[in-house]
């Protein structure tokens, strides 16, 4: 078996290049895509592209006095959830991380990172996690993609074994038609900092250009494309088209604008929308209040079975959208600012709140408000379980117990694992 990303044997190396090599049994994956095992001084040896239950040879690439990272060397002893990574860009440009582990191995690592973060980051223990929901697409399911422009004039993704942006001929994870786009798309690279491309459900195709100063790159491509320039505060300006895509979820269209958040998995986010509801509960009495409500998915489908719904979002784009895909619930109030800023001067205490923070997590001043506010029920979506874990520990410690966990894989062959936790408070 060929592993792409192994480089030659240490053995024919002359005595200068050596590094330090040794052989190391693994026993864990750790958060962030590596597996883990114990050298002769028990310290913790973090190998990307490796499996929990190999044996292998390692060159030990960065040496800590806590811990040291390898770089795989050579396999002695495979896990038979080893597979040939289809992708020829795999192990060098970033954007994926178990491309060689068999799906149904990814969704067992995946939970058991999920257990390992809440118990010893969060400190939080007994608690039911679910089996991680397999995405019923685990391979060109993503329906936008961000590239970064290269040192050279191409574009590619940003490589942390490298460390630098990566040029890619193909990519297995994204939507056949936004691979098309972007093999076709000839784009001048003068000032721009990234281009995210997104597909709409009717096949529309929307490219949105990040720069760094208020001049729009030339783009051309033999595909009928709307173009949108995100100036340096974020805010979207339209070039040609739409500056927008429309998004299908259970039935329901939403308008989603060029540089604001959705989910990249359509099939995932419908799960995870399941997964919401039935920890919701909702009866039709309650007050819910969301937090980082974006274009307003989720509030679509929680405030028909809510007595009233407020739902606030910092993006300006996202707050328009919201506005229009909601327009026809009378429930729903929306406000544009910095949840932190517009959190404490609500005069009203929910019953049952649900965030959907940014990757960063939720700052400590808005746990301070939410436990203030102390909802009797608490759904926290997140897409890093370390900052779930952190922000879940001074959570249980003033009051809220947490129940169950729910990860959904949103985004295949990539370490990261959505989670839906629910809490309750116990005051």
């Amino acid at each position: 078996m060929v592993h792409r990303f192994l480089h030659d044997d240490v053995g024919q190396r002359p005595n200068w290049l050596r590094m330090n090599t040794i052989t190391l049994s693994l026993s864990n994956m750790a958060n962030g895509g590596a597996a883990m095992g114990r050298d002769a001084n028990d310290r913790v040896v973090f190998v990307p592209f490796a499996i929990p239950g190999e044996l292998i040879r390692v060159d030990i690439v960065e040496d800590k006095k806590r811990f040291a990272r390898g770089r795989l060397e050579k396999i002695i002893e495979p896990s038979p959830d080893r597979v040939e990574p289809p992708c020829p860009h795999f192990g060098t440009c970033g954007g994926c991380h178990f491309q060689h582990i068999h799906y149904t191995a990814q969704l067992r690592f995946k939970e058991e990172v999920v257990r390992d973060q809440l118990n010893r980051i969060g400190g939080l223990e007994g608690i039911t996690i679910k089996p991680v929901l397999a995405n019923p697409e685990p391979w060109a399911f993503a329906t936008d993609i961000t590239f970064s422009p290269t040192s050279n004039g191409q574009l590619g993704f940003w490589s942390p074994v490298n460390a630098q942006v990566i040029p890619i001929s193909t990519c297995l994870i994204i939507r056949e038609r936004l691979l098309e786009t972007y093999q076709d798309i000839n784009l001048e690279l003068t000032n721009l900092r990234r281009l995210t491309l997104r597909l709409g459900d009717d096949e529309s195709l929307l490219a949105a250009l990040e720069v760094e100063e208020l001049e729009a790159p030339s783009l051309e491509t033999d595909f009928p494309i709307s173009v949108a320039l995100i100036l340096p505060d974020g805010v979207a300006a339209n070039l040609i088209g739409d500056n927008y895509i429309v998004r299908s979820v259970k039935g329901s269209d939403f308008r989603v604008s060029a540089g604001c958040f959705f989910y990249p998995s359509p099939t995932a986010l419908e799960m995870a929308l399941d997964a919401i509801l039935d920890y919701a509960a909702l009866a039709g009495d309650e007050k819910l209040l969301e937090l980082y409500c974006g274009v307003g998915t989720l509030t679509a489908f929680l405030a028909p079975k809510s007595a009233t719904t407020t739902a606030i979002e910092v993006n300006p784009d996202s707050v328009a959208d919201a506005a229009l895909n909601l327009y026809n619930l009378e429930n729903v109030t929306l406000y544009e600012g910095p949840v932190e800023e517009i959190l404490p001067h609500l005069d009203f205490q929910p019953d049952i709140m649900v965030v959907d923070p940014p990757m960063a997590g939720l700052p400590p001043t808005v746990i301070d408000e939410i436990l203030v506010k102390a909802p009797r029920k608490l759904i926290y979506i997140s897409s890093d379980i370390a900052i779930l874990a952190r922000d879940g520990r001074r959570l249980a410690a003033k009051g809220y117990r947490l129940v169950e966990v729910q990860p959904v894989d949103m985004v295949p062959q990539n370490y990261q694992v959505l989670t839906i936790s629910c809490w309750l408070y116990q005051a």
